[in-house]
This record gives structure tokens, sequence and C-alpha cells, in this order.
């Protein structure tokens, strides 16, 4: 028998559909906003915040809480779907997504936003900041854990490897990163724009365990992963996670022409109809 009940399976799954749904909406009510990757990301972000991570919504500051950093802050509505869902602050925030004086943003602030944990955007840096958070914790004797999420666009970034060897140098088994490896970038096909394979080994050679994931939607294998993540000693984490650009709609599915805007009203409404929440509205 699995160690993970179809219960939980069945809860995260639900979990992400909802997202995906407030992902759109938000980003449909703001007229703008990074849909396609927020798509592919939101079921390992729901996992690790249901699932792995240590977290107090009342208290977001907790000094022991895990720490989450979105290296790739332009797919930043999925972490304000999960975060609102968790209560850090009050789900009506979100339909002000992008708005002058909103607290939600086209990225992540964290002057304005709670629970985020590092304002990200310039793609390429999350994943240092992270190793620094990593270091802290065994510096301070803590024992929380730093989760890093970046995208296979963003890893063509140099200082992504710089963070990598400083990761591996210093042994920083308390830090996991993902990588949402959907395969395109604003640009087109990563591997046209700028190829990354053989990136599994590339990681390796810097020193990191890698933890590859056919399908990096498929709940169940997420939670395996982050299992095994956390298991790991002496080094860090890489897992590599072979998602799809805009999952959960059909239409969106591997286009890259949704990487960086928002629905047309009639697209809204197909989306609408393949992701049927019952009782859904926006507030």
């Amino acid at each position: 028998m699995s160690a993970y009940s179809e219960r939980l399976i069945k809860d995260l799954e639900s979990k992400a559909k909802l997202f995906r749904r407030e992902i759109l909406e938000m980003t449909f009510k703001a007229g703008s906003g990074h849909p396609g990757g927020s798509m592919s990301a939101v079921d390992i972000i729901t996992a690790l915040y249901y699932y792995k991570m240590r977290v107090d919504p009342k208290n977001p500051k907790w000094e022991d809480r895990d720490r989450f950093v979105l290296s790739k802050g332009h797919v930043c509505p999925a972490l304000y779907a999960v975060l609102a869902e968790l209560g850090f602050f009050p789900k009506e925030a979100l339909w002000t997504l992008r708005q002058p004086e909103s607290i939600l943003q086209g990225h992540p602030d964290m002057r304005l936003t709670p629970g985020v944990e590092m304002s990200t955007g310039s793609l390429g840096q999350g994943l240092s900041v992270a190793c620094g958070m990593a270091l802290a914790a065994r510096l301070d004797g803590k024992g929380y854990r730093v989760y890093c999420m970046l995208g296979d666009g963003e890893v063509q970034e140099g200082n992504v490897w710089e963070g990598a060897m400083f990761a591996s140098h210093e042994g920083l088994d308390n830090l996991i990163a993902v990588l949402d490896r959907n395969r395109l970038q604003v640009d087109g096909f990563t591997e046209d724009v700028m190829a990354l394979e053989p990136l599994a080994d590339k990681w390796r050679a810097f020193g990191w365990e890698v933890v590859e994931l056919k399908d990096g939607n498929d709940m169940r294998q997420i939670l395996v992963a982050l299992d095994k993540a956390t298991e790991t000693r002496g080094r860090p984490t890489m897992i590599i996670a072979n998602t799809v650009k805009g999952k959960g709609v059909s239409f969106m599915e591997n286009r890259v022409e949704y990487h960086g805007r928002a629905l047309t009203p009639d697209e809204m409404e197909q989306a609408r109809k393949e992701l049927e929440i019952p009782g859904f509205k926006v507030g």
C-alpha cells in the first residue's frame, strides 16, 4: 500500500485545482500577469505548503519556520493563492492583483505581503538568497529548511550556478531547490533559446543530489520527491520537475503565448468550464 493515502492525494489535487482557477481569475481581472508558469508550478507549491513546510500564518515571522524563496517571481499568482488560502492575508486581496496600493504586486514583495520571504523577480538571484538563509540556519543552530523554486529559463543565468557551487561547497543539506522544467520561456522553447541539457548531469557535477520527476504535476510523485530530498545528508538537493506550462486548461498547455498575458474573455469562459469548481466565486 502506498505511504500516501488517497485522501491526502485527492485533497492536495483539489486544492491545486482551486488555485488554478484563482490564478486565472486574478490575472484576468488584472488584465496582465503570468498564468502559464503559475499553472505549471502550482502543484509543487501546494505540496510544499500543505504537506512539507512548517509555517504559521498567524505568526509569519516565526523564527523556526521553513522558508520558501520563489526565485521565478513572475509566477507569484500561484504563491498568492496558496498564502491566501492558508490565511496569511484575506482572500479578497487576490482580486486586487497588480493594482496600485495592493499588497499583491506583479512580483513578490516581502515588504508588502505576509508570508513572502524574499522580493524576487530579477531572475537568477533567488538561489543565492536561499543559500544565505540555509547557511544562517546552520550558524544559528536552527532546524528549519529552505526551499527555492527556479524556472528552467532562469537557470540560463550565471548567478544560479554561483549559488549552486556555494551550496555544494558548504554542504547545505537543509536547502532543497525545485526546478519547474516546463521547457518554455518568454522567447520560446528553452532548448532553442539556450540549451540546458544534460541538465541533471550538470547539477550532479556541481555536487548536488538530483531527483527527477517524470511528471512534475503528479501529486504523488511530488510528495515522494520532497520526502527523499529531506532525507539527503551532506549536500543540497535539486528536484527537476518535468511540468507542463499552462497545466490544467487544454488550450493553454505547452503554449508559449500564455507565458505573460491574461486570458481574453472568451478564453476565460472556456477555462472556467474546464476548471469548474462548485461554489467558486470571485470576491
